[in-house]
């Protein structure tokens, strides 16, 4: 044990040691390090990837320069009037003597040409005459190729493939060649040659003549050589990813080059899919031209690599130096600290039950000890207060639930929370009914609702912490338990109007339900249901509102809750002659009359809820077309009213949905000048209030018909627009991301960034780029 106790103590003393000259020397040391290998090794990387894309350029240039000279030689060539004016003979002297002279001149040019660096061969084929002119002979198609130009039988027809078309510059592929004297059939020596073809007329696509001029590859092969050791083989590529001329023997996959051309910017090393470094640059001189490095990275990254190697070495050197001297240091101050701590292990042990399994002191076990303690305390402490007032709020409402009916288990359970209560003691229960109107019901978040209930809570609290009792008892109900002793809000009906102002509010409206008077704890279920069947009582006015006995037998309303069968046969007559306009007015008239004899809102969606069963029995009578999903929305929507002024809007879209006959022509036709509007005005702010208030409907009912007609939510149509017109913009333009959020509506550049993302899955920015590389 105290072998294990030594080892350990000195383990925990190196890295103290290790620890502060970490901080102290090895991370100045590692800062350095790091700071060489972003920088001054990032600057020679830089400098190597410069150095490479400079010779890249000049090189490019200079080969260029040679194929334009070239280009021009060959143009010149067939822009001569021998060209133009060569032609057929009929036989006549004095034509065969000119025709002969315009052949000399041809073949004087074609030496001139082949005097040129790069060319060993060039010859006149005439598409539509048999013969061929080079600069030493003319002669007919099927002889030249025989006698002077002798290809390899398995190349002939693709050699011959060339002469097709318009050509202008084109490499013909490589194509196997035999050498023999002339009159012989021994073949002396066999090369590989590529030719570049041009045809006369140059626009033509069916040209008379082409010049076919054997490039030279030795001398091709030293101009495409690059003299750097990096540089392991130059390429001359098109853009579908064939090798046209290569300095070297590497190869590349046509397919896979072709893809790296697109997914690589110019002039960047890059890695292809055989771990070999490339660098390609655009020719000048042909659009489908690119000139390829390969490069041997590590050549090339030499310095750098070396560099970052020395830099992990020194920094390796100072952790084993650093290392080596905690180790000394540790075991020289090891023995004396070990020597005070066994005299005071010997006189403390009453302070640990197992005194090697704590590395110090026993002030520093005191210390270790004491602020572990007090730590746990203070957890603990913070854990239980902040669980208190939830407990206690759902105690209170399991009381008023009647959970907890006896005086022995409520005080058991008050007692296990250290909840203060007097068992009897005369209170009353006063139940808030949250309801939300109907253009925030759907607006407001489940988030937000909470805390308005939460602060609604506090803010009730306050009026007297410690004779109200506040617990929400339902996702939209709060329930206040009133105390009447030492409470200066003697009277619960007082005590309601105080929180009555506390309720005004333009989002919801709420009703308070005062319940019976009780004696004790235990009976507080009786008063909370109580307040509850108060709230049957609640009406259809704006504004927070109080439902007591007294009020209710005051304001109570002798109207009937239900249609008389009068009044039934009288909506299935109005139906079936076709008079559905006095149906929603029959409807309106019975509001009108609720609203006159003081009816609660119970009674009017009772018998709204009879109307509207009334109205989809008359539907079904003709139709049979009745949807139980659909009219339960619509009795729902009955249900939700808050007002009378919602009560009314919403018979009104019912009844729009329900007897809508010859309003949909006009309503398409409504829908696709707002349509016309939102794509004329898309950088404009689109209230939907507006387009409701113009088609005379709420905004709820719009928003329905909207996605009914269009086949698309209202907010989702616009922000789909406009992520089309950005996407224009993106591409079109060069225009900056706030500009474009701007020119299509939106207030800033987070909310176009988001929605953009939302439909496209990748940022504006991200989107240009990858459209228009």
């Amino acid at each position: 044990m105290v072998n294990r106790f030594w080892q350990t103590y000195r383990t925990v003393l190196f890295c103290r040691l290790f620890a502060n000259y970490f901080a102290l020397i090895l991370i100045p040391v590692i800062v350095a390090a790091v700071l060489t290998n972003f920088f001054v090794v990032r600057l020679i990387e830089h400098d190597a990837e410069r150095l490479n894309n400079t010779i890249m350029q000049h090189f490019s240039e200079q080969t260029d320069d040679t194929f334009a000279s070239l280009e021009r030689d060959m143009v010149n060539m067939l822009s001569t009037a021998s060209i133009k004016n060569f032609s057929r003979t009929s036989g006549d002297p004095a034509e065969l003597t000119q025709h002969y002279e315009r052949i000399h001149s041809l073949m004087q040019q074609l030496n001139k040409l082949e005097s040129e660096n790069l060319v060993y061969k060039s010859f006149l084929y005439f598409a539509s005459e048999d013969l061929v002119i080079d600069g030493n002979t003319y002669n007919s198609k099927d002889e030249y190729f025989q006698e002077q130009y002798l290809i390899k039988d398995t190349d002939i027809p693709s050699y011959f493939a060339n002469f097709t078309g318009k050509k202008s510059m084109v490499f013909t592929k490589s194509h196997t060649v035999f050498e023999r004297p002339p009159f012989t059939r021994d073949i002396v020596s066999t090369h590989l040659n590529t030719a570049m073809l041009m045809s006369y007329p140059f626009n033509s696509a069916s040209p008379d003549v082409y010049l076919v001029v054997n490039l030279d590859l030795n001398k091709l092969r030293e101009q495409l050589g690059i003299q750097e050791k990096w540089v392991t083989d130059t390429m001359l590529v098109n853009s579908s990813g064939s090798v046209l001329i290569s300095n070297g023997s590497s190869e590349l996959q046509p397919d896979s080059f072709a893809a790296m051309l697109h997914s690589n910017p110019e002039q960047s090393l890059f890695l292809n899919p055989d771990k070999k470094a490339l660098s390609f640059i655009k020719s000048r001189f042909n659009d489908t031209w690119y000139y390829v490095s390969m490069i041997n990275l590590s050549a090339l990254m030499k310095p750098a690599s070396t560099i970052r190697t020395m830099t992990f070495v020194l920094l390796g050197i100072f952790i084993v130096v650093g290392g080596l001297v905690s180790f000394y240091l540790s075991r020289r101050l090891y023995n004396p600290i070990h020597e005070i701590k066994t005299g005071l292990e010997s006189q403390h042990k009453h302070l640990d039950d197992t005194p090697g399994s704590y590395c110090g002191n026993e002030f520093d076990k005191i210390k270790r000890f004491s602020r572990s303690l007090i730590s746990k305390n203070k957890e603990l402490i913070q854990t239980v207060s902040g669980m208190f007032p939830i407990v206690q709020e759902q105690f209170i409402a399991r009381v008023l639930f009647g959970e907890y009916r006896d005086s022995l288990s409520i005080e058991y359970y008050a007692k296990e929370i250290a909840f203060p209560y007097k068992p009897v003691s005369t209170a009353t229960v006063l139940c808030i009914d949250i309801q939300y109107y109907s253009p925030f019901a759907q607006q407001l978040s489940e988030t937000s609702k909470s805390f308005m209930l939460a602060e609604l809570k506090e803010k009730i609290r306050k009026l007297s912490p410690a004779i109200i009792w506040v617990c929400q008892t339902r996702s939209e109900q709060l329930s206040c338990v009133l105390h009447h002793e030492d409470n200066r809000l003697c009277d619960p009906t007082e005590t309601a109007d105080v929180i009555k102002m506390l309720l005004e509010h333009p989002y919801y409206k709420a009703s308070i339900g005062i319940g019976k008077t009780v004696h004790s704890v235990a009976a507080l279920h009786q008063s909370y249901n109580d307040a509850l069947s108060m709230l049957h009582y609640k009406s259809l006015h704006t504004g927070a509102e109080i439902c007591s006995e007294q009020r209710v037998w005051k304001e109570r309303s002798a109207g009937d809750s239900f249609l008389s069968s009068q009044e039934v046969n009288r909506i299935f007559n109005r139906y079936k002659a076709g008079d559905c306009k006095n149906l929603l007015q029959s409807v309106f008239d019975l509001l009108d009359a609720g609203m006159r004899s003081n009816a609660n809102a119970h009674q009017m969606k009772n018998l709204g809820t009879d109307v509207l069963n009334t109205w989809a029995r008359a539907i079904e009578s003709e139709r049979n077309d009745f949807d139980i999903s659909f009219h339960s929305e619509l009795f729902a929507a009955i249900n939700c009213c808050v007002t009378w002024e919602e009560l009314r809007q919403t018979f009104r879209e019912i009844h729009g949905v329900l007897f809508r006959t010859t309003e949909a022509p006009d309503r398409k036709q409504q829908f696709a000048e707002i349509l016309d509007y939102i794509r004329t005005h898309y950088n404009e702010e689109l209230s939907i209030e507006y387009f409701a208030e113009q088609m005379n409907m709420s905004t709820g009912h719009f928003s329905r018909v909207f996605k009914e007609e269009v086949g698309e939510k209202y907010v989702e149509y616009i922000a789909k627009y406009r992520i089309s017109k950005a996407k224009q913009f993106l591409l079109e333009t060069d225009l900056k991301i706030d500009d474009i959020a701007e020119q299509i509506g939106y207030w800033g550049r987070n909310s176009f960034i988001r929605n953009f993302r939302r439909y496209e899955g990748i940022t504006p920015a991200k989107y240009r780029t990858i459209h228009q590389s």
